[in-house]
Parts: C-alpha cells; structure tokens; sequence
C-alpha cells in the first residue's frame, strides 16, 4: 500500500510576488461569504497554496493566525485530490465571526469546485 504523506513543505507554498501574480492575473475563482479563491494550473505536479489574509478583514492578529493555521491545515489534507492548481485564499469581511468548523465546510467545497474547474480548462 502507498503511504500519501500529510506534510506541508515548502515547495507547496506560494512565496514570491511573481508566483502570487501569475495566479492574480488569470484567476480561476470561487467565491463565498467567507472567502475569494482564486486558481490557476500551473506546470509542476503538485498544488500550491498561497494566503492573503487583510488586517481590514480580520482586525486582531490571534484571530488573523488562527484562520491562516486552519486554511494550511484544510490544504494540507485535501492536496493529495487538487491536482497541479495554485491557489490563492483571500478572506472576506465575516470571516472572523464564524466558527472554524464552518470555514472549513467552506473551504472543501472551495478546493472541490475549483479543481473541477482547472481540470475544465
């Protein structure tokens, strides 16, 4: 049996500006009241994750981190079914009222929909 591995190294992130700009120029999205998604394929064989978490959003730090473990987290277990996507998490105005077990819901539905869509084009 094959072991899928749950970690999240560094390669799966989305770290300079040309990488989050490849992905804002083209996007693929996918929006709630929660969070704005965007994605496009990119040529490696693995998916990435990218976060742009607004302090006008989310106005205190603790609650800012929380949601950025948590989104890693949801990325972390479900990047094994998203394919060779980039993906960059926006956060929207009622994000910080809601509980974590929502925003996860939301963001499986995000990761499911937008890997449709990518295989699509």
């Amino acid at each position: 049996m094959i072991k899928q591995r749950f970690d999240f190294p560094s390669r799966l992130r989305l770290k300079k500006p040309i990488q989050f700009k490849s992905v804002f120029d083209l996007p693929t999205r996918s929006t709630d009241k929660y969070f704005t998604v965007l994605a496009r394929k990119n040529e490696l064989d693995f998916p990435r994750l990218g976060l742009a978490i607004a302090k006008k959003n989310i106005k205190n730090s603790t609650d800012r981190n929380k949601i950025k473990r948590m989104i890693r987290e949801s990325f972390r277990t479900e990047q094994h079914l998203l394919g060779a996507i980039d993906f960059v998490v926006l956060t929207r105005y009622q994000t910080g009222d809601v509980t974590v077990d929502r925003l996860k819901v939301s963001l499986k539905k995000h990761w499911q929909n937008l890997q449709r869509k990518c295989v699509l084009y």
